[in-house]
């Protein structure tokens, strides 16, 4: 509110008058003197100069500032040394972010706190192969053992890690990178706070660690993500919690993940950034004569038994189909055409010498949906050279594509799983219908496949061998040059999709 005045309108309005210059007199002039000679005083120019030096300085520092960019910085920025010679073969580079520990290396140091029952420290020992297998003379060739241990199913982010350090088209300049990898162990990371009464805080808090630290690196605005790929060593749906009192995670939907590529051991098929790749198995070869030795060993290997099923009861699912597979296979067991492992508690953890000579010893090995869709028995499976009878399309066909044949029926057998469960069809009936050509063909198809879906031992990788490790980098990086949109990471139509829905 303006303030209040006595005058009048006119009075207010008339405009004013500028003041007569006074006559200087005595008084006045003296001290006019003196104002003119202290201007003229050394002290006072030394004076004035220092005050003009330091708005000088003070703007020009606000210069310098003002032409640097502002980040917030929560973790130091990854140290970018001097490039390695580039791979001239390499027409697309990674760059590897140099994570906080807390997100990676410090989780394996503190390996006996990850599983709240026994200590992890053996399972992600040796690069995250685990130990050397031991129990399997005889079973596989002795020039072989070298390249066998009991690898767990989870060990995903410790391998790709180790390989992508090592990776032959890595770059250490970030700005002539094609492809950023996230080398953060989130299967890890959550693992332990699955289960008793951890909070859903728990099991956000090293995943939001790292997403706020991944945004803030000055690449990641390049392409908001679209550029960047990251292992997750367990199922998509350990990752994809929707509300606070739901299993897993919700690292998958936290603001910044949207645009990530993620390599899992179980994708969303229904999600364009989930990529399916195998799970590790037991088999890491050095040298491609060990790729070629195990495939000659798993090609001429003389099979006595049409199938096999290693696997256990689900007591707590009704009409559990696993127990449905174990009482023809126990049936057919009499008159040798299969061969049952039992897997009740945990006796067929990270494999066993059981399984495998299972495997090596049947034509076909059943394999219905795990405890999701997908289970490590597949790789284990097909590595032997078994030929795969599945019940679910979404267990192998719609999850690794990237791997596997194009054409399912030239690797593998499906099945009706409501014919076998009611009793229409006999698993033994339909497989005997086969041909020993057909087997024969199906058979070799799978054993072309073997480095597709192994991990090998050196962390550069053989020589003349693309492991599953190569081809689902290579995959992403042909998605990561090209076109940057979701139709580039398209893995199964959407008419495909609405056809097959109902066998999922």
């Amino acid at each position: 509110m303006l303030p209040c005045s006595d005058r009048t309108s006119s009075e207010a309005i008339k405009p004013l008058k500028k003041p007569k210059t006074p006559d200087l007199d005595h008084k006045n002039s003296f001290k006019s003197i003196q104002a003119y000679l202290s201007l003229h005083h050394p002290r006072t120019w030394l004076i004035l100069a220092v005050f003009f030096l330091q708005i000088v300085l003070l703007l020009m520092a606000r210069s310098i500032l003002a032409s640097v960019p502002l980040a917030r910085r929560h973790f130091p920025a990854p140290s970018t040394p001097a490039a390695a010679a580039a791979n001239p073969l390499c027409t697309a580079t990674v760059y590897v972010y140099d994570l906080p520990p807390i997100l990676n290396t410090d989780l394996l140091r503190n390996c006996s706190e990850l599983n709240p029952w026994v200590s992890a420290c053996e399972a992600y020992s040796n690069n995250g192969f685990g130990r050397e297998a031991a129990g399997l003379s005889g079973i596989v060739p002795d020039n072989l053992t070298h390249a066998w241990y009991w690898t767990d199913q989870f060990a995903l982010e410790i391998i790709y890690h180790n390989r992508m350090v090592n990776y032959r088209c890595r770059t250490l300049e970030p700005e002539s990178a094609t492809a950023f990898y996230i080398p953060f162990y989130a299967g890890l990371a959550v693992g332990k706070y699955l289960w008793l009464n951890y909070t859903a805080e728990d099991r956000d808090r090293h995943c939001r660690t790292m997403v706020e630290w991944v945004r803030d690196q000055p690449h990641w605005n390049r392409s908001d993500g679209w550029d960047h790929f990251i292992t997750m060593g367990r199922i998509s749906w350990d990752f994809r919690r929707s509300k606070d009192t739901d299993w897993g995670s919700s690292c998958i939907f936290l603001p910044g993940m949207r645009n990530v590529t993620r390599l899992l051991i179980e994708k969303n098929p229904w999600d364009y950034f989930d990529v399916g790749v195998p799970y590790p198995t037991g088999f890491h070869p050095s040298t491609a004569s060990d790729v070629a030795t195990w495939q000659d060993f798993v090609r001429t290997r003389r099979r006595t038994t049409l199938y096999c099923f290693a696997g256990a009861t689900r007591g707590f699912i009704k009409n559990d189909f696993r127990g449905v597979l174990l009482s023809q296979c126990y049936n057919d067991s009499e008159s040798g055409s299969c061969r049952v492992v039992d897997c009740g508690g945990s006796k067929c953890a990270n494999g066993s010498s059981a399984i495998m000579e299972a495997f090596l010893g049947s034509d076909f090995c059943l394999q219905p949906r795990g405890d999701s869709f997908t289970r490590r028995s597949i790789f284990d499976c097909m590595v032997a050279g078994s030929i795969p009878v599945f019940f679910w399309k979404r267990t192998a066909y719609n999850q690794y594509e990237w791997f596997l044949p194009g054409e399912p029926g030239s690797y593998s057998v499906f099945m009706d799983r409501n014919a076998v469960a009611n009793g229409t069809s006999s698993i033994r009936g339909e497989l005997e219908k086969i041909s020993r050509e057909e087997v024969g063909r199906m058979r070799e198809k799978v054993i072309e496949y073997i480095p597709n879906v192994v991990y090998a031992k050196p962390g550069e990788g053989v020589v003349g061998i693309r492991d599953a490790f190569d081809v689902a980098v290579d995959g992403f990086i042909v998605s990561a040059d090209g076109l940057r949109g979701p139709e580039a990471f398209v893995r199964v139509g959407a008419s495909s999709r609405k056809k097959e829905a109902k066998d999922w």
